[in-house]
């Protein structure tokens, strides 16, 4: 099992360039874990913003509890049920969203390179850069298409607090990355969907080698 982390600002193209990595692999041997599931329903008070609204964009925002034990489970081999969080309300649902162990997980979030348990269990660490305008706008169209939101909502909260928390807790995860990716995204994707690969087929081969050792054993016996 190889897990790839896949960080970056809100509206950096995390998802985007998740699925162009996936579409250039076997479908059956990768699988997404989206971290923006794992939004809390009830924040701590001392993170609201000062108008008293919740915090997206920091760190405690998120169940990490849930979130350690689901990536360490994947690692592990075993499935997961994924929680679904409704951004039009506010809330965790009673669904989830189950998760089987492939060889490959790409998992992708704001703070996906944040923690340290977490990066200890990433095979591969990579950073969306991205500038700040095209980051607001694709952020823009998404809040207000997707999840209901005012352009007015979405401006204000982007100087409340996307902006300041990017500058405070994501821009520094780039120091953990093993690469950096601007926005030729192509390019990125080809080049990481080909070292996937490259797991993959070690991967194979090592177990494919186990097993014939295991034949040879007991044919000995």
């Amino acid at each position: 099992m190889k897990i790839i982390g896949i960080a970056g600002g809100s509206g950096s193209g995390k998802t985007t360039f998740a699925k162009k990595v996936i579409a250039q692999l076997p479908s059956d041997k990768v699988s997404i874990l989206h971290m923006d599931s794992y939004y809390l329903q009830d924040q701590d008070e001392d993170i609201f913003t000062l108008s008293g609204q919740p915090n997206f964009d920091h760190p405690k925002a998120f169940d990490w509890e849930l979130l350690r034990t689901h990536i360490h489970n994947l690692k592990n081999g075993n499935p997961i049920e994924v929680p679904i969080y409704d951004f039009v309300t506010g809330n965790r649902l009673k669904e989830t969203t189950p998760i089987k162990p492939t060889p490959v997980i790409l998992f992708e979030g704001i703070f996906t390179l944040f923690d340290s348990e977490i990066r200890k269990m990433l095979d591969i660490k990579s950073f969306l850069h991205v500038d700040a305008d095209i980051r607001f706008t694709r952020r823009l169209n998404r809040d207000v298409q997707e999840r209901g939101r005012s352009l007015e909502s979405v401006t204000n909260q982007y100087y409340e607090t996307v902006r300041p928390m990017y500058q405070k807790f994501l821009a520094p995860q780039q120091q953990y990355a093993d690469f950096i990716v601007d926005e030729e995204t192509d390019i990125a994707a080809s080049i990481l969907a080909a070292r996937i690969k490259e797991l993959i087929n070690e991967s194979e081969s090592y177990e494919r080698l186990l097993i014939k050792n295991q034949d040879h054993v007991l044919n000995e016996r």
